[in-house]
């Protein structure tokens, strides 16, 4: 005769299902970094414009940080670039952003307020510098943008600094011998693309989208830069931090470019103040470091995001916070 399994009520499943749960919620604790507290309160990121690489990061960035600090509030806040994002956070208006090396070098050497509280949490990817041209432009260099409507991005970016050396270091006033125009990554494509500039200057992470997506239904090309690295390299800080570069014939698939294409690159960093809480921008840098290939899947500049050289923040020195994380984790 078969043995038949006692029935069990619902009452004693109850009990059963409750006591599971209670074993599940504290294996989660043990696993939760042993006496770390539960964070609370608000943080805002400062990005960048919305088809930019900055602003995808932060967006991706974010999820990340609600994830790994539920009890934080997170905002996001887009900007014009590394310019304004340095402003807002030595002004107490951010608590974190990410911006260019130079940027930061020309913002502390001009003495601007709030200079001395800057602090650097991560060096994250490097920015590549990219003159977009239409295909069958006769421009082969920065040199031959003299007469020509050139997009040099707005007032608060990164690139504007960029591409205004650029021009200086291509014999070119950058006031008198091009039409600059003040427009940033979310407007560049379709200006070139209708034919109201015939150039623009970018600085961003491989691909970016926006300068991908224009590729894919116009054609553009990749003008070289290399031949300005040695004398932007010359003129000492902030241009210090350029280093010559190699852009892959396939960054961008469908530009018209026949090889790899020579320029330069900066390299970005993480940015707080000193007067960040040590224990939110060390979970902060965590998180960042923690989520670079989950971030990569979507932001392939993010996969270059590497422990071995983020403590490298120069020209600002680590937040506490962030040394605290770097010291958890040294083999």
């Amino acid at each position: 005769m078969p043995l038949v399994p006692p029935r069990i009520s619902r009452r004693r499943a109850l009990r059963a299902l409750v006591a599971v749960l209670a074993v599940l919620g504290a294996l989660v604790w043990w696993l939760r970094p042993f006496g770390e507290p539960e964070l609370t309160g608000s943080l805002t990121f400062s990005t960048g414009v919305r088809s930019g690489v900055y602003h995808r990061y932060g967006l991706l960035l974010e999820q990340q940080l609600r994830r790994d600090m539920p009890g934080v509030k997170v905002s996001l806040e887009t900007s014009e670039g590394s310019q304004q994002n340095l402003q807002r956070v030595a002004a107490g208006e951010a608590d974190f952003t990410v911006a260019t090396a130079d940027a930061v070098a020309k913002y502390r050497q001009d003495g601007r307020p709030g200079a001395t509280t800057l602090r650097g949490c991560a060096r994250l990817y490097d920015d590549y510098v990219q003159l977009v041209v239409p295909a069958g432009s006769p421009v082969q260099s920065a040199r031959d943008l003299r007469g020509k409507r050139v997009a040099v991005g707005q007032a608060g970016s990164g690139v504007r600094l960029i591409s205004e050396r650029l021009l200086t270091a291509a014999k070119l006033d950058p006031a008198k011998d091009v039409t600059a125009v003040s427009i940033g990554i979310d407007t560049m494509p379709q200006e070139l693309e209708a034919g109201r500039i015939d150039a623009f200057f970018w600085s961003g992470g491989l691909p970016t989208n926006a300068v991908r997506e224009l590729s894919e239904r116009f054609e553009i090309r990749l003008v070289q830069l290399g031949d300005l690295v040695e004398q932007l390299q010359g003129t000492g800080s902030p241009a210090r931090y350029y280093r010559a570069a190699v852009m892959p014939q396939d960054a961008y698939a469908r530009a018209r470019n026949t090889s790899a294409v020579s320029t330069l690159a900066v390299p970005n960093l993480l940015v707080t103040t000193d007067k960040t809480d040590p224990e939110l921008t060390e979970r902060f840098t965590r998180t960042v470091i923690l989520s670079r290939d989950r971030i990569g899947h979507e932001v392939h500049a993010a996969q270059l995001v590497d422990l071995r050289t983020a403590i490298y923040t120069d020209p600002l020195d680590l937040h506490e916070g962030a040394r605290r994380y770097y010291r958890s984790v040294k083999p």
